[in-house]
């Protein structure tokens, strides 16, 4: 059986210039013409052009292919056993990779312990949305950058609140209020609901260290409702301060 070069470059799944770079470069030999002035090329060719494409495939450098083709053939299988090593080695590490790029889509991966991620990952498994989860996840950013002493026990503080049935439907539901307009009476009750919570749990929001207030303001700027909501409620604290 003889191939032309077209028929050769299609059974190796390369094009006829890579087939001619290998001629030029010594990893092909290249048949002499027949008396029809064309070249030839044997089975064994084909075979041989498999490898090399396999091989140039898995990032074996050219030099060390053309060693590989004229080595024994138990160097031969140690050299694929190494070379198979090295390619595991760089899919662990693209894999690896991989998972750092994905946690750069969220973020709070790279900066924030595990106990807090949780928390988050929590309040996602509650239904709040990622909005929230977002604006959550900043404060605790600037806590631990500006209080990381506190951070113990804000974090059991918070899975305390998660905890308790009250707290959770008061969070799922200023949550759902994202869109309601300033003026929807739904907000009257939710802000009594919330002013009571706060009172029961003793917080006081003008008493918040600057970085939470800052929090608090970003959370008011992204809804009018919850701008009349954190409004509402820092009077009320202020009030309550003077009596």
């Amino acid at each position: 059986m003889v191939l032309t070069i077209g028929q050769l470059a299609a059974t190796a799944g390369v094009t006829v210039r890579t087939v001619r770079h290998y001629h030029h470069v010594g990893l092909l030999p290249e048949p002499e013409r027949d008396a029809s002035g064309y070249r030839r090329y044997s089975a064994q060719a084909a075979v041989d052009l498999i490898r090399i494409r396999t091989l140039a495939d898995a990032g074996v450098p050219l030099a060390r292919i053309d060693a590989l083709l004229h080595a024994r053939p138990t160097e031969f299988a140690a050299a694929i056993t190494g070379i198979d090593a090295e390619l595991q080695r760089k899919i662990d590490q693209l894999t690896e990779y991989r998972s750092r790029i994905a946690e750069l889509a969220s973020g709070e991966r790279l900066v924030l312990p595990p106990e807090v991620v949780a928390i988050l990952d929590r309040m996602r498994a509650l239904g709040i949305s990622e909005q929230r989860v977002r604006l959550e996840r900043d404060a605790w950013i600037l806590m631990q950058a500006l209080d990381p002493h506190v951070m113990p026990q804000r974090i059991r503080d918070k899975n305390a609140a998660f905890d308790d049935p009250e707290t959770r439907r008061l969070y799922l539901a200023v949550d759902q209020s994202v869109d309601w307009p300033p003026n929807d009476p739904r907000l009257d009750r939710l802000i009594e609901d919330l002013d009571t919570w706060e009172t029961t749990h003793e917080q006081d929001t003008a008493q918040q260290p600057g970085y939470l207030r800052l929090v608090s303001s970003r959370i008011s700027e992204t809804s009018p409702s919850w701008q009349r909501i954190v409004a509402a409620l820092t009077h009320r604290a202020e009030q309550r301060r003077r009596s």
